[in-house]
């Protein structure tokens, strides 16, 4: 069953129960205060006539007595100590309540009785008869004009319930087809986006604010990161696959002038064994930081500590001297202090190094500082510099301010990209600035 149905289905179900349940509960309020109503004043009424009858039974007949009294569909009677009946005179419409037996009681008695599957009002009260012995006068009443109200009430609440199911179906559809509005056009847009291949997205109604907006936003915001993550994999298979073309380009040309003239020319097959190792190992490098960036982004393995930052610049400076033999001059004060991971860091901090020492020949400067609260790790080189307008892409995979001089390098264009994923996965803000034919300034933040 579509979900449509459902919400029509248990919205109509749960207001006609609820509708039945208040009309039931009505008719059964009403029904007891009339009946209890109704118990009240035939009591009231047999106090008063009870008082009269005895006031007057010496005076006047027992039978015009009584007569005097009789209701209009009913029976009053005298009923003796020893259960006998006395005198009892009975309306034309219930002559049967005669053969009634009524019984003795020694104290007030009201009831709603049935007799004969009708129901009346019944009560008894004890009296002094005129030759001073206790009798009770009942008097028994027909409740059949209540009942015929009780009946039109059942015929009311019936109608009132029929009728009101129109609107309540009629609302539960509107309701149903208004909540089932959204995800229809959620349904019909991936159906779209399936069949055409296109990312498409919701329209919705920016002054509402519900759940269903709700949704219809998550559900572009999931559009959109896929989009994104889309054109990110299109791009980076693109710029993977232009990347690889030239070292291939030259290692195809120079194995082809090897096949035509190596032999002939032993200087020409040295030069092109090297190149074609040389690219052979931009390609290898190349794919080992695509992998390790794509094995990164799946899972990253943290393991935060505090550590010492002047200790781990001062180690890595060592390293650059003795590898490189290039000048890392640190400028610190007290020890700092930063909660982070130690090898990630170290990797981080290698590629800003690595590209300040490829692309500038002077010393590297690093600064280890503290502001009010964050840490901090400046590294200034005095290289060719980044012009402004590059600036937001260098993060991007395979970008390269100059394509000649990142080949002459040895550059692919993936360390800073790398260096990004680090940076985020261990909470580390970074913020570059370059000027051009000055050099560049990377500034770690820790929080």
């Amino acid at each position: 069953m579509r979900l449509r149905k459902k919400i029509n289905l248990y919205t109509a179900v749960l207001f006609i129960f609820l509708l039945l349940l208040m009309n039931v509960s009505i008719y059964f309020i009403f029904s007891n205060l009339m009946m209890v109503n109704e118990l009240n004043r035939a009591k009231a009424e047999t106090k008063k006539i009870a008082f009269d009858v005895s006031k007057n039974v010496n005076d006047i007949s027992p039978n015009d007595l009584l007569r005097a009294y009789l209701p209009i569909d009913g029976m009053i009677g005298i009923v003796n100590e020893d259960q006998r009946k006395g005198t009892l005179v009975t309306s034309d419409s219930e002559k049967q309540l005669s053969n009634r037996d009524s019984g003795f009681y020694p104290g007030e008695k009201s009831a709603i009785i049935t007799y004969h599957h009708k129901k009346y009002v019944f009560v008894s009260n004890p009296i002094v008869w005129g030759d001073g012995s206790v009798v009770n006068l009942q008097i028994t009443k027909s409740m059949t004009a209540t009942e015929e109200m009780l009946a039109v009430l059942r015929i009311v609440l019936t109608a009132v319930t029929v009728i009101a199911m129109i609107p309540v179906l009629i609302s539960s559809t509107i309701l149903s087809n208004f909540i089932a509005r959204p995800i229809r056009s959620m349904i019909d847009t991936m159906k779209e986006i399936q069949t055409s291949g296109q990312f498409k997205r919701l329209s919705l109604e920016e002054k509402s604010k519900d759940e269903l907006v709700e949704m219809g936003n998550t559900f572009n915001h999931m559009i959109d990161l896929l989009q994104a993550n889309f054109e990110k994999q299109e791009q980076f298979v693109s710029n993977a696959s232009h990347e690889l073309k030239t070292p291939l380009t030259v290692i195809e040309s120079y194995a082809s002038l090897l096949k035509r003239k190596g032999l002939e020319r032993p200087d020409l097959f040295d030069e092109s064994i090297e190149a074609i190792h040389s690219e052979a190992i931009r390609m290898r490098e190349m794919t080992e930081e695509m992998l390790l960036l794509a094995k990164h982004q799946e899972k990253w393995n943290i393991e935060k500590e505090t550590i010492i930052l002047n200790d781990i610049i001062a180690e890595l400076a060592k390293v650059y001297k003795n590898a490189y033999n290039r000048t890392v001059e640190i400028y610190s004060g007290d020890a700092i202090e930063a909660v982070t991971d130690i090898q990630k860091l170290k990797q981080l901090l290698f590629i800003f190094l690595d590209n300040a020492r490829k692309y500038s020949d002077e010393h590297i400067s690093v600064y280890i500082g503290q502001t009010s609260d964050e840490a901090y790790i400046r590294i200034e080189d005095r290289g060719d510099g980044i012009p402004k307008a590059e600036l937001p892409k260098v993060f991007d995979r395979f970008y390269r301010v100059d394509k000649a001089r990142s080949r002459k390098q040895g550059g692919s264009g993936l360390g800073l990209t790398m260096a990004k994923e680090i940076a985020d996965a261990i909470d580390v803000r970074i913020e570059m600035d370059s000027l051009e034919g000055r050099g560049t300034i990377v500034t770690l933040l820790f929080n």
